[in-house]
């Protein structure tokens, strides 16, 4: 088999024993080519990699047996087999049930171009890299780790997903969470640290009555039990001299966004429009807000967010767009364009306008009256963060409210357990309980 050329594609970001067993198999048939998953690629059909792909391919590329290291853009082999024309693909036999079927398909057509030829592995027993990623879930990760996670995800995915969190327990909901769909492993990205649910669930009004102290507080419950990045609701941001406060403190918390809407006085949600008295910054001072706030900052990866209240106050699309450039030219590393209409035409009308700004940063959206909208037309008009903003308290206020009411109705709990867990679940839903 000498002179034969062999690929082997690979994610790479715990390397275990059945990796090793691959290119060993790899590397008996001849010179191994290993086409190293993109962040893209894998972020494609499962969580965004612990390792970034720099640091993926240092370590692949010191595996004996590898001869060189090149990238894969796509979950799919065949733009790279094309490209390399390898003799044989080296792949572990687990690809041939779940989302990888389709492809595995797609690398037997390809290689039946030019005479290629699949090689199977035999799973290894006992290593699972599932299992070995919710072992490390559980051990943690650091402030410098999770505060760059989100510029990685905008790199990586067309549309980061992020959903509400106001305590410990949301905070595992959306950490663990998911479905299996055609499209692969469907999870939240990120959690939105929400100014409204957390003043809610607290028994106070949304008027920044709970205070940074307080909400870091719930932050820390979050951070405790979590490893995805945190964009954190931060209201106006206050006065420009608490602001940076603010900014420093998440950072150093290992928050990765700060959002910030351009509004002064008491805080009113915004979803009230002008059915109650609100005002607007000047752009002057938010711009002057906005600098404040990134000169305080001390790494690179922490952003800060301008959150745009134009279309909410109905100032008009113009005065949007003008807001929009100007907050970018003062330094703003995204822009969140807000809309209380029940449907998203503003807000795509918007969005056409800031794809022609000379300046392009990440745009944020938050869908809670044009709900309608999908996700796959969110992309096709280039926005990048989709947020979920109160949907978890909202689930759950109605189920507590109809359990209490069922107990007082019945004189007793039994008619509530078919919408309950059970006992034994609740001591079971915390890691570490038992």
């Amino acid at each position: 088999m000498s002179g034969s050329t062999v690929y082997v594609g690979m994610s790479a970001d715990l390397v275990h024993p059945g990796h090793l067993n691959v290119i060993n198999t790899a590397a008996r048939l001849g010179e191994v080519t290993v086409g190293l998953l993109t962040d893209a690629a894998i972020a494609s059909y499962k969580r965004l990699p612990y390792m970034e792909f720099d640091q993926r391919r240092v370590v692949v590329e010191s595996i004996k047996g590898v001869s060189r290291v090149v990238p894969q853009e796509t979950l799919d082999y065949v733009p790279n087999l094309r490209k390399y024309q390898p003799d044989y693909v080296v792949h572990g036999d687990d690809w041939k049930e779940g989302v990888q079927v389709k492809v595995r398909q797609a690398v037997i057509e390809a290689l039946a171009e030019w005479g290629g030829e699949l090689v199977e592995v035999p799973y290894t027993e006992g290593i699972s890299s599932t299992q070995l990623n919710k072992a490390l879930r559980e051990i943690g990760t650091t402030p410098d780790l999770r505060r760059n996670k989100m510029r990685r995800l905008l790199k990586a995915k067309p549309l980061a997903r992020l959903m509400e969190v106001h305590n410990g327990l949301t905070g595992l909901i959306v950490e663990h969470v998911g479905v299996d769909t055609d499209k692969g492993r469907q999870e939240f990205d990120g959690m939105w640290a929400s100014s409204l649910t957390e003043s809610t669930a607290k028994g106070k009004p949304d008027i920044e009555a709970v205070d940074v102290t307080s909400r870091t507080n719930t932050l820390h419950d979050v951070l405790e039990v979590t490893t995805k990045p945190i964009v954190y609701d931060a209201d106006t941001g206050g006065k420009i001299e608490h602001f940076q406060f603010t900014v420093r403190t998440l950072e150093r918390l290992g928050v990765s966004v700060a959002i910030i809407e351009d509004k002064v006085g008491l805080k009113k949600n915004s979803l009230f429009g002008n059915e109650v008295h609100q005002t607007q910054d000047t752009i002057e001072h938010f711009c002057e807000k906005i600098q404040a706030g990134k000169a305080a900052q001390v790494t690179e990866e922490f952003m800060i967010v301008a959150r745009i209240e134009s279309l909410i106050l109905d100032r008009g699309m113009d005065d949007a767009v003008t807001r929009a450039a100007a907050y970018i030219d003062a330094g703003s590393d995204g822009v969140l364009i807000h809309s209380r209409q029940s449907t998203p035409d503003e807000v795509f009308e918007f969005c056409d306008r800031f794809a022609n700004l000379p300046k392009q940063v990440p745009l944020f959206v938050v869908p809670s009256s044009y709900n309608q909208v999908t996700e796959d037309e969110l992309i096709e008009r280039g926005v990048n963060v989709v947020i979920y903003a109160n949907h978890l308290l909202r689930a759950a206020y109605p189920a507590m409210l109809n359990t209490a009411k069922s107990i007082l109705q019945h004189g007793r709990s039994k008619e509530t357990d078919a919408k309950l867990l059970t006992i034994r679940e609740i001591l079971e839903l915390v890691p570490g309980t038992k």
